[in-house]
């Protein structure tokens, strides 16, 4: 069966899965595709930092996130110093941050664009785009051999992009850092904020989640997570814990795996041309930098409000998207490149996580405020 649209989304998690809510309450007639099934999880950063918080917030979803605790301090750990906590102080009609489970985030969003009257399709792959005779996207075929055909097709389908392979949408930036990862998930752990830790070569960190559990994670360089994979992950999970953070494993010792263990093994970030005839990308398939800052989702959520916005404007205007967004990105950017190179000191990780802060900042007065 081939239908048009205006817009079809490829890709139903954060990004494109808000992208088609946005347009859809703008009136749009749009269509979601995405291969894997409705609810189901996914590899994540699980924060969503102040810029996020309140998007979801302007949306109408933030109460949604049941059985989420609000997040209302962070505490620094330093190998060379006691704790530091941070409190969140109430700021842009937010007065805490969260860290969802993607079954549940996303499954949020989905059924947000369900209700604005995007036709959503779970558990289909598109397998290649359809072009009209001057070359321009016209749409999308899929598996199963349909094709829906749209004035826009709209890539949020990850840093490995089906829509952004098939248009030969060019890196424009390339990182050179990347942080290899393991994270698991625990019941019982007596933390309530974000908790970060940094030590030479690595850092690790607390993020409690959906359900009581807490995410608890652990980076180094992909050639140091190698080697001591080669004695499994647990016992490498294991002594980068111990290395980053003595308190961190302290309180995970009345506490109970819930999960098992789930891996990243690190890819350096880049930013893609934006758009193209026919064409655009948002996400970590036009942008995506290392996990160790824990902006993704927020970087999905705001990137999909700008591409949004440019697709309903006065004009079309993807050039200022492209432009905007990377405005926005670069200094968080640079400054995670920093992060995830792990050659610091502990006074260089004191200041690069203040710029962190400081290109934070700057988005919720530039962009939500």
């Amino acid at each position: 069966m081939n239908a048009q649209y205006d817009v079809v989304v490829v890709g139903g998690r954060v990004a494109g899965a808000s992208t088609a809510m946005l347009l859809a309450r703008a009136g749009a007639k749009v269509a979601l595709v995405e291969r894997s099934a409705y609810g189901s999880d996914t590899v994540s950063t699980h924060g969503l930092m102040r810029a996020g918080t309140m998007q979801l917030s302007r949306w109408g979803l933030l109460d949604k996130l049941t059985g989420t605790p609000p997040i209302r301090s962070t505490t620094f750990h330093y190998s060379d110093r006691e704790p530091e906590q941070v409190s969140i102080r109430p700021g842009g009609g937010v007065d805490a941050l969260y860290a969802p489970r993607r079954q549940l985030l996303d499954r949020i969003l989905v059924d947000a664009a369900a209700d604005a009257g995007a036709e959503i399709r779970h558990g289909v792959a598109v397998t290649a785009l359809l072009r009209d005779e001057n070359g321009r996207v016209t749409g999308v075929r899929l598996q199963d051999r349909s094709e829906l055909t749209a004035g826009i097709t709209i890539g949020a389908d990850g840093i490995r992009s089906t829509v952004a392979s098939a248009t030969g949408a060019p890196v424009v930036r390339r990182g050179r850092s990347c942080s290899a990862v393991l994270y698991r998930y625990y019941a019982g752990v007596q933390s309530t904020g974000y908790e970060w830790a940094y030590a030479p070569g690595g850092a690790a960190g607390l993020l409690p989640t959906t359900d009581g559990a807490t995410c608890v994670f652990v980076a180094t360089t992909p050639t140091r997570m190698r080697s001591l994979r080669r004695d499994g992950a647990e016992q490498a999970f294991a002594t980068v814990l111990a290395d980053m953070a003595p308190s961190l494993t302290d309180l995970l010792i009345p506490a109970t795996p819930v999960d098992r263990m789930h891996g990243w093994a690190g890819a350096a970030g880049f930013f893609r041309q934006a758009w193209g005839p026919g064409w655009a990308l948002v996400g970590d398939a036009g942008y995506y930098k290392d996990p160790i800052t824990t902006h993704g989702m927020t970087d999905a959520l705001r990137d999909a409000e700008l591409l949004s916005d440019a697709l309903t404007g006065p004009e079309v205007a993807l050039t200022k998207y492209q432009a905007t967004r990377d405005e926005l990105s670069i200094a968080l950017f640079e400054a995670t490149e920093s992060v995830a190179s792990y050659t610091w000191s502990l006074d260089e990780i004191r200041e690069l996580l203040r710029k962190v802060s400081s290109a934070m900042k700057a988005e919720v007065t530039q962009f939500v405020l």
